[in-house]
């Protein structure tokens, strides 16, 4: 992407947990010529409190990435987990 691009995104970030600890964190940014979703993983059966980075997933319209995270958001509600 070039520094143009960069300069005009607007970003949009869910966080999620369960029981009281991180489980996704996703990131929705504007770059003008398409959006991509980043998403950081906390593993739960791992002691590393470091996430593990999936994505970038490129979307052509907004709509096809606000899609893409509310149904990521409904998936991790219905295992129990909620937006902090």
């Amino acid at each position: 992407m070039t520094s143009a691009n960069v300069a005009a995104v607007s970003e949009l970030v869910a966080a999620i947990r369960k029981d009281g600890r991180p489980v996704v964190r996703l990131r929705c940014a504007d770059y003008g010529d398409e959006w991509v979703v980043d998403c950081d993983v906390y593993p739960a059966e791992e002691l590393s409190v470091a996430p593990r980075s999936t994505g970038p997933y490129r979307f052509g319209t907004a709509q096809e990435a606000k899609t893409f995270m509310d149904t990521s958001l409904l998936a991790l509600s219905m295992l129990g987990c909620k937006s902090a």
